[in-house]
C-alpha cells in the first residue's frame, strides 16, 4: 500500500502554461477512459466502463449534458467569488463529491482508501459503497483527522434480513459518529431491484466480482459466519425507515432513489421519514430518462423540502454547472475518479477532482456567476431544457 502525503495531494495541479494543456488533454483522456484502459485488465475495464443492457442510458446521460448550451455573460461583478455550496447542514468548498463504487480495487491496489485521501484533501465528500473492497472502518480512521475534508456516507443496500441490516448500520454508524461532528456523516438508505448478469453488458464481456473484494462485511460469531452483503431484491417494508430509526441517531439522512419525481416528494416513499436528500441515478436502468432530463422534474416535485443531487455523466466542470443550474444542490462523480484512480492511484483521483473544481469556477466565470447561488436555468438555453424534458 502505497503511503499518501496530504501535502502532495493537496497541490495536484501545475502551473505552466503548456502543463495545463496537457492536463486538459488529460483529462479528456480521462473522460474518455483512453488513458486507464492501459492500467485495466480486461475483467476490469469490463465492470467500470460498461452499463445496463444495450447502455442507452449509459450514453443518453453523457449526449443529454452534452446538449445543454451554456450562454455567455459579460460584465458581470465576480469579486470575491467561490465554489462554495451548503449541504445538510455543511459548509462544502465546492458541490463536487464522489459517488459509491463497488470493488476499487480493482482498478488500484489501494482502492477506496486512496479514494478517500484524494476526496480528504481535495474537500470532496465520498458515498462508501455497501460493497467496498475497503473496510469503512480503515476509511474512516484515515480520513477523520483531516479537518478539510468533506462528508464520508456509507450507501446501505437493505438486506432481506433485518437483523443483518441493523448489526450492518449499527457497526458503520457507531464509525460514522466522531465528537464535534456537524452531520456531514450519515447513512445512505439505498434500495436497488436484483437484475440477471445477462442484462448486463459486464456480464456479457466476461466481468465478475474480483477476488479479494468481497465487500462490505458483518462482524462474525458462532452462530453466522462472516459474509458479504448483496445488493436484494426490492426491500420489504419492515427493512425501512422504522428499521434504521431503531439503530441509527440521527436517523439515516439520505435516500437514493430513481428518476421518478414522486420518490421525491414529501413523504413520497422514500423510507427515511422525510429525507433530507434525493439522489436522481439511473445506473441499472433500462431506456430510463438520462438524469439531465430528470433532474428538473424532480427538484421541482421535491419543492425545496430536501437537497437534490444528481449523478450520471457529469464528466466535466461544465456539466456541474448545468447541474446546480437547473437546481442540484450538488453532484456526484464516479468514472472520472475511477479512471483517476486506475492511473495513478490518490494523486490521481485528486487531479481529477482539482480539474473539475477549476473548470467549475473557469465556466462560473464565463457564465459570469460570481457564486452557485446565482446559477439558474437562465444560465441554459430554454429551448435545449424542454427538448431534453421530451
Amino acid at each position: 500500500m502505497i503511503l499518501y502525503s496530504s501535502s502532495t495531494l493537496h497541490q495536484v495541479l501545475p502551473v505552466t502554461r503548456e502543463h495545463r494543456i496537457s492536463s486538459f488533454f488529460w483529462m479528456e483522456s480521462m473522460v474518455r477512459g483512453m488513458e486507464p484502459r492501459r492500467h485495466l485488465d480486461d475483467n476490469a475495464w469490463a465492470y467500470f466502463s460498461g452499463g445496463a443492457a444495450d447502455e442507452i442510458t449509459l450514453r443518453a446521460n453523457r449526449s443529454a449534458w452534452d446538449a445543454l448550451p451554456l450562454w455567455p455573460r459579460v460584465l458581470r461583478p465576480l469579486a470575491g467569488g467561490h465554489t462554495r455550496v451548503q449541504l445538510l447542514g455543511r459548509t462544502l468548498a465546492h458541490p463536487i463529491l464522489l459517488a459509491p463504487i463497488a470493488f476499487q480495487r480493482l482498478a488500484h491496489p489501494d482502492g477506496e482508501l486512496a479514494m478517500a485521501y484524494a476526496a480528504a484533501a481535495q474537500g470532496a465528500g465520498v458515498v462508501l459503497s455497501t460493497q467496498a473492497s475497503v473496510s469503512l472502518e480503515a476509511i474512516a480512521d484515515a480520513v477523520r483527522p483531516d479537518p478539510g475534508s468533506g462528508p464520508l456516507w456509507f450507501q446501505l443496500y437493505l438486506q432481506p434480513d433485518r437483523g443483518f441490516t441493523q448489526a450492518l448500520v449499527q457497526r458503520r454508524s457507531r464509525r460514522l459518529r466522531s465528537p464535534g461532528a456537524d452531520g456531514g456523516r450519515a447513512i445512505e438508505r439505498r434500495a436497488r431491484p436484483r437484475t440477471a448478469r445477462g442484462l448486463s453488458a459486464a456480464a456479457r464481456r466476461g466481468s465478475g466480482q474480483p477476488d479479494g473484494t468481497a465487500g462490505a462485511r458483518h462482524p462474525p460469531t458462532a452462530a453466522r459466519p462472516e459474509r458479504a452483503v448483496r445488493c436484494p431484491a426490492a426491500p420489504r417494508p419492515h427493512l425501512g425507515r422504522h428499521c434504521l430509526a431503531a439503530v441509527h441517531h440521527p436517523p439515516a439522512r439520505a435516500a437514493q432513489g430513481g428518476t421518478a419525481p414522486r420518490r421525491c416528494a414529501p413523504g413520497g416513499g422514500s423510507g427515511c421519514g422525510g429525507p433530507d436528500r434525493f439522489q436522481p441515478r439511473r445506473a441499472h436502468a433500462r431506456h430510463g430518462p438520462a438524469t439531465a432530463s430528470a433532474l428538473p422534474r424532480v427538484v421541482q416535485a421535491a419543492g425545496g423540502a430536501m437537497p437534490v443531487l444528481v449523478d450520471g455523466g457529469i464528466r466535466r466542470g461544465t456539466d456541474i454547472l448545468k447541474a446546480m443550474a437547473l437546481g442540484a444542490s450538488a453532484v456526484l462523480v464516479g468514472r472520472p475518479a475511477v479512471w483517476g484512480l486506475a492511473h495513478a492511484g490518490a494523486a490521481g483521483v485528486a487531479h481529477v477532482l482539482r480539474l473539475l473544481r477549476d473548470e467549475l469556477a473557469i465556466a462560473m466565470a464565463l457564465t459570469g456567476c460570481a457564486t452557485l447561488a446565482e446559477a439558474s436555468p437562465a444560465l441554459l438555453d430554454a429551448d435545449a431544457i424542454a427538448d431534453s424534458r421530451g
